[in-house]
């Protein structure tokens, strides 16, 4: 063996100029001989799903290409809806079927109800007080229970429907300008500023998007869904965490943390001020009802009373008011922008949903939520869109806290999960014509996306589900109404159906790789 380590002088100077290569390769080579020479033998007797070749350390890390959703699906076609994978030293079961997404977030919810730890959770989430990454048990009950009755409710989303319908307003009267000069309409801009300033009405009582502090704030939340969705070795493969000092990964998450953080802190002690000047010059008006108060009103008058059981400190009021703000207007304008996409790319749905809508409003200047439990053809597009788009692919991993069977295989303690959403809601065994945009299949279809049925779960299921659903259905249905009941659609340039582009990015959601492009022709109707 002792030929094999032996080395000229110009390898020990080059070693000794470089301790932290020689280190590396070190342990490389020990690691590599320790797995030819004393293959384990624990999983022996186990009964573990099937996985794809791995390489010694990185495990299968080679197999997770530019866009996880589709190479995850290529995989599974190959080894099976359950298959196991290994990301550096963590194991990983990625689940591809409804049947076995039943068993994880059903059958077992319980003993899949935790987050894995993450960098990026950590430093941009504070340590995981907020509800998307906090560890299952009091503190995320607690916390979830504060968003749902304060913010998310049926009661409080009704409440914001005046938000919902006058920002829907401003922003058509702006593609009505837009139309008259027969200019092309960004409608990914324009996607991104209706949520965001629906959600910054509703979340933080007034509107951020204005002006030259607008564009940094929007920069901001660019860079932060882009850090929350992105990969860090050192998370797989903890020795190689220093990594990300080099390559500047974690002084860009620490800088967008502080910057948000700041932004956080300009949010709360805004409301806190005017709290006191109310309360100090006996101002009346300061009493407002229940239903008009920010979801920031409401933390703070929570904070204020105790009413959770335990002190709420700043920290998680921060977390809380992130969670609703960042993760709702990302998820909520993907979900548009895909929609308008397939609308595009498919001009006799387009016309069908537009007849719908027309004769269902006439004449009326705005849609009004009022007309939307009258619009089935409508919740059909979006739930079809929704099918072949979810705006998270690989929905938030989870983690098992105790060994457990899955379909007859053994599933260790410790195993993350990902369920990829995006080839469920593909998968010919659940789909006909599973890669075509048919609303039709909806209509005469009870499938629903609210976390009962496995076979559509863009939003997950069961004690992990996402609890805004229903407030970020409110804001697509009304405006994609409104989009198509004045105007008539087309691609610039002339451009065919067949032309437009359908590239992804990808990152926590999946956006489109190039903005939305359109042009809104007043409609004859």
């Amino acid at each position: 063996m002792s030929k094999f380590l032996k080395f000229s002088e110009q390898d020990e100077i080059f070693f000794l100029s470089y301790p932290w290569l020689f280190a590396i390769l070190a342990i490389f080579f020990v690691v590599l001989l320790k797995h030819i020479f004393n293959p384990s033998t624990s999983n022996a007797k186990l009964a573990l799903p099937p996985s794809p070749s791995k390489f010694p350390i990185f495990g299968n890390l080679h197999n997770i290409g530019l866009q996880p959703h589709r190479s995850l699906r290529a995989l599974a076609q190959r080894f099976g809806p359950l298959m196991l994978l290994h990301l550096g030293s963590v194991p990983v079961l990625v689940v591809s079927s409804s049947d076995a997404a039943r068993e994880i977030m059903k059958t077992h919810d319980l003993t899949f109800a935790n987050r894995p730890k993450s960098s990026s959770s950590q430093k941009l989430l504070y340590d995981y007080k907020d509800v998307s990454s906090a560890p299952y048990g009091e503190y995320w009950r607690q916390m979830k229970s504060a968003c749902v009755l304060h913010f998310l409710s049926n009661k409080r989303v009704q409440s914001f429907r005046v938000v919902r319908e006058e920002e829907t307003a401003l922003i058509i009267d702006k593609i009505k300008e837009s139309s008259s000069s027969a200019l092309p309409v960004n409608l990914t801009e324009i996607f991104a500023m209706l949520t965001n300033n629906v959600i910054c009405r509703a979340a933080l009582g007034r509107k951020y998007s204005e002006g030259e502090g607008g564009k940094k704030f929007k920069k901001l939340l660019c860079e932060f869904v882009e850090l929350l969705g992105g990969f860090n070795v050192g998370d797989y493969i903890p020795w190689l965490a220093w990594v990300s000092r080099i390559n500047g990964l974690e002084a860009k998450m620490e800088k967008v943390a502080k910057e948000f953080d700041a932004f956080l802190e300009g949010v709360v002690d805004e409301h806190m001020d005017r709290y006191k000047r109310g309360h100090n010059d006996h101002d009346d008006t300061r009493l407002q009802h229940e239903e008009q108060k920010s979801f920031v009103d409401v933390l703070l008058e929570i904070q204020r009373e105790n009413t959770v059981g335990f002190p709420l400190e700043r920290v998680s009021v921060k977390a809380l008011i992130l969670d609703m703000f960042a993760a709702g207007t990302d998820t909520t304008y993907t979900v548009l922008e895909w929609a308008m996409t397939e609308l595009l790319r498919h001009p006799e749905i387009m016309k069908e949903l537009q007849k719908e809508v027309r004769q269902v409003c006439g004449d009326e200047t705005y849609v009004s939520e009022d007309d939307l439990d009258k619009m089935h053809y409508l919740k059909a597009v979006i739930k079809e869109s929704l099918r072949l788009h979810p705006p998270i692919p690989l929905l938030v991993p989870r983690i098992s806290t105790e060994d457990v069977k899955i379909k007859g295989y053994d599933i260790a303690r410790g195993t993350q999960v990902i369920i990829n959403a995006w080839a469920i809601g593909r998968d010919p065994l659940s789909w006909a014509k599973p890669e075509e945009f048919l609303p039709e299949r909806i209509l005469n279809n009870s499938i629903d996306f609210k976390g009962h049925d496995f076979e559509l779960i863009p939003f997950g299921s069961g004690r992990r589900i996402c609890p805004g659903i229903l407030f970020a259905m409110k804001i697509n249905e009304l405006f994609l109404a409104n989009l198509v009941h004045k105007f008539d659609w087309s691609l610039p340039g002339g451009a065919k159906e067949e032309d437009l582009d359908m590239g992804e990015s990808f990152g926590l959601t999946t956006h489109r790789r190039y903005p939305l492009i359109a042009i809104a022709n007043p409609s004859s109707f």
